[in-house]
C-alpha cells in the first residue's frame, strides 16, 4: 500500500500583497506584502499532496541541518519522514506575487552540491514501496549509486515513476514510465546529439530508446500528454481538459502522485496516464499550489486525523479504496447501476447503502453498457457526467465503471463485503449471490421507492420536447 517517493526537497516561499504603485527609485512595482506562505516543494510537494489526500506515504530525500530545513520538516507534517543530512543549506525559492501574478523569484542555497550520501534506513524505506516516484530536482540524490542499483532491481518488481530534471541524472532502466514535460524532453534529446524536432512522439520515441524504460510520458501542459509504450506501434495522446488556471506550479507533481496512486490500485499505464492527465488539471482549476493548506492549518490537521477506516479524500480510485478500508477493519459496500438521470429514489438507496458499511463504491455501467441494456437513445447522461454526479454526494466514496452487461467481472476485482440491490428486485436470490458470497460476502437489500424511475423521467422529457 505505500507510496514511496525519493528525491530533492526544498523550501517554497511565498510573499503575496498587491501592487498599487511604482517605485520612486526604479520604475519597478512596489508589492505591499500581506501574507507568507511556506510550504515543501521539489519531492517533498509530492509527498504532501499525496499524504493530504489521505494515502500513505514515506519521503526518502536529504535535508539541510538549518533554519530553512526545520521549516521544511515542520511542513511535512503527516510524512513518514525518513531523511539524511545533505551537509549543505537547504534550497530556498522565494515568490513574490502581486494578486495572482509572479513578480519575481530569488533563490538561495540552490547550488550544485556534490551527490549525497545515503544511509541503511533511507535505503530500508525505499524497499518497502508497493510504487515509487522519483522526483528528481536536480540535487544529486538520484544520482548516489547505492540508491540507483536499488531502484533498477525495484523496477522489475514494482512500478516506478521517473521525473526528471535537466540537471539530474538519467532514470535508471526498466522503470515504468519517465514523465519529462515537452521543455525536458526536448533538451534531452538534443543534448544527446539529435536533431531538434517539433513533434512529441518522435521526441518520446528517441527517449524510449535512450532511456530503456517501459514507457515515456512526454507532458504538454494544456494540450495534455503524449504516451509511448515498448512494443506500442504508435504514441497515444492524452488529451486534457480546458482550465482557467494562472499558475501551472505543481501540476507535474500532481500528475506524478496520481500516476502513482492509479497504477498501485492495479490499472494498466494508459488509463492511469488519462486519469492523471485530468487530476492535474483539477488541480490547477482548484487553485494549484496556493489551495494547498499551510501544514500547520486546521484543514490539514484534520486531513491527517486518523479514524476507524483510511478514507483518501480526493481519491475517485475504488479498488485501492477498497483495499485500504479492509486494511484497516472496516467493511466494502458496493452496489451497481445505470445513475442515468439520478433522482430522489437512487438518492435514498444509495444513503441507505452507505450506512451499512464504511465505504461505497457504485458499479457504474459504460455508456455501450447501457445501449446494449437500454436501447441506443440511453443514456441521456454520458459515463463520465454520471460518475461526477455520484461522485458529487456526500454518501458515494468512489466509482468504478464496467464494460460489461453484469457487474460480476467488477465485484470479483473489488470484492466487497456486502453487495447491495434495490428492495425492487423480485428474485428469490440475488444473480450476484454465488459470487459475493464465494469470499464471503454477503448481498442485502434496500428499500425500493415507487414512482421514481429513470424510465418515467426520460418518457416525460420525450413527451416535453
Amino acid at each position: 500500500m505505500r507510496i514511496v517517493v525519493v528525491g530533492d526537497v526544498m523550501l517554497d516561499v511565498d510573499l503575496f500583497g498587491e501592487a498599487t504603485r511604482l517605485s520612486p527609485d526604479a520604475p519597478v512595482p512596489v508589492v505591499d506584502v500581506s501574507g507568507v506562505r511556506r510550504r515543501a516543494g521539489g519531492a517533498g510537494l509530492v509527498a504532501r499532496m499525496l499524504a493530504q489526500d489521505g494515502w500513505p506515504v514515506t519521503l526518502v530525500t536529504v535535508i539541510g541541518d538549518d533554519d530553512a530545513g526545520s521549516q521544511l520538516r515542520r511542513q511535512l507534517a503527516g510524512v513518514r519522514l525518513v531523511a539524511g543530512s545533505s551537509g549543505y543549506p537547504s534550497p530556498v525559492k522565494t515568490r513574490v506575487r502581486a494578486g495572482s501574478h509572479p513578480v519575481v523569484r530569488f533563490d538561495q542555497g540552490c547550488e550544485k552540491t556534490p551527490v549525497p550520501e545515503v544511509s541503511p534506513a533511507m535505503l530500508r524505506a525505499v524497499e518497502q514501496a508497493g510504487v515509487v516516484i522519483v522526483a528528481d530536482y536536480g540535487r544529486g540524490l538520484a544520482a548516489n549509486p547505492h540508491l540507483r542499483d536499488l531502484l533498477a532491481r525495484l523496477a522489475r518488481q514494482v512500478p516506478v515513476i521517473w521525473d526528471p530534471h535537466p540537471s539530474g541524472p538519467e532514470p535508471v532502466p526498466g522503470v515504468a514510465v519517465v514523465t519529462p514535460n515537452i521543455s525536458e524532453a526536448t533538451k534531452a534529446v538534443q543534448g544527446a546529439g539529435n536533431p531538434p524536432s517539433a513533434d512529441p512522439a518522435a521526441i518520446a520515441g528517441i527517449l524510449l530508446e535512450r532511456w530503456r524504460s517501459q514507457a515515456v510520458m512526454v507532458t504538454r501542459g494544456e494540450e495534455g500528454a503524449v504516451l509511448l509504450q515498448q512494443g506500442g506501434a504508435s504514441a497515444t495522446s492524452v488529451p486534457a481538459p480546458r482550465v482557467e488556471a494562472g499558475d501551472p506550479c505543481g501540476a507535474g507533481d500532481r500528475l506524478a502522485a496520481s500516476l502513482a496512486v492509479h497504477l498501485l490500485a492495479g490499472r494498466d499505464l494508459p488509463d492511469a496516464a488519462a486519469l492523471a492527465v485530468h487530476d492535474a488539471a483539477d488541480f490547477l482549476a482548484a487553485g494549484g499550489v496556493s489551495a494547498l493548506p499551510d501544514a500547520g492549518s486546521a484543514d490539514a490537521a484534520e486531513s491527517r486525523k486518523p479514524g476507524p477506516a483510511l478514507r483518501p479524500r480526493t481519491t475517485t480510485e475504488p479498488l485501492l479504496l477498497a483495499r485500504a478500508i479492509r486494511e484497516s477493519g472496516g467493511k466494502v459496500v458496493a452496489t451497481g447501476g445505470c445513475f442515468d438521470l439520478i433522482h430522489a429514489g437512487h438518492i435514498r438507496s444509495l444513503a441507505a447503502a452507505r450506512e451499512l458499511g464504511d465505504c461505497l463504491i457504485v458499479c457504474l455501467n459504460s455508456d455501450d453498457s447501457v445501449r446494449r441494456l437500454k436501447g441506443p437513445e440511453r443514456p441521456i447522461i454520458g459515463q463520465h457526467d454520471r460518475a461526477e454526479l455520484l461522485l458529487a454526494m456526500e454518501c458515494v466514496d468512489a466509482v468504478m465503471v464496467f464494460d460489461e452487461d453484469t457487474p460480476e467481472a467488477a465485484l470479483d476485482r473489488l470484492r466487497p463485503d456486502i453487495w447491495v440491490k434495490g428492495g425492487d428486485y423480485k428474485g428469490a436470490r440475488l444473480p450476484e449471490a454465488d459470487l459475493v458470497e464465494s469470499w464471503g460476502g454477503r448481498c442485502l437489500t434496500v428499500p425500493f421507492h415507487p414512482a421514481r424511475s429513470t424510465t418515467g423521467l426520460a418518457d416525460a422529457l420525450a413527451k416535453v420536447s
